[in-house]
């Protein structure tokens, strides 16, 4: 069975950092791209950050020089290192992952909430 399985949410102040994780089983993780949505409540489902095996990422425009995506293919497991976290950047944030070439997700996570408050 597909899981992923999302950790290391949780309350700080702005400015302060998280490290969330996604540990994935039941797929072939390299051929997967990796992803992390967010969605707050009454906002859409928006894409943070995507990385192939490759290495190759994508950012939105909100998070580039703060937050940064990571893979490690021997533990399945992709990374979103959190930095200068922001009021706007409270959601609950998704792992995802999709097969190359296809434009939507194939398996999510069930989700980790993040707030940054103060």
């Amino acid at each position: 069975q597909v899981q992923l399985v999302e950790s290391g949410g949780g309350l700080v102040q702005p400015g302060g950092s998280l490290r969330l994780s996604c540990a994935a089983s039941g797929i072939i993780f390299n051929i997967y791209t990796m992803g992390w949505y967010r969605q707050a409540p009454g906002k859409q489902r928006e894409l943070v950050a995507a990385i192939a095996s490759s290495g190759s990422t994508d950012w939105a425009d909100s998070v580039k020089g703060r937050f940064t995506i990571s893979r490690d293919n021997a533990k399945n497991t992709v990374y979103l290192q959190m930095n200068n976290l922001k009021p706007e950047d409270t959601a609950v944030y998704f792992c995802s992952a999709r097969r190359r070439f296809l434009p939507n997700p194939d398996y999510w996570g069930q989700g980790t909430q993040v707030t940054a408050s103060s």
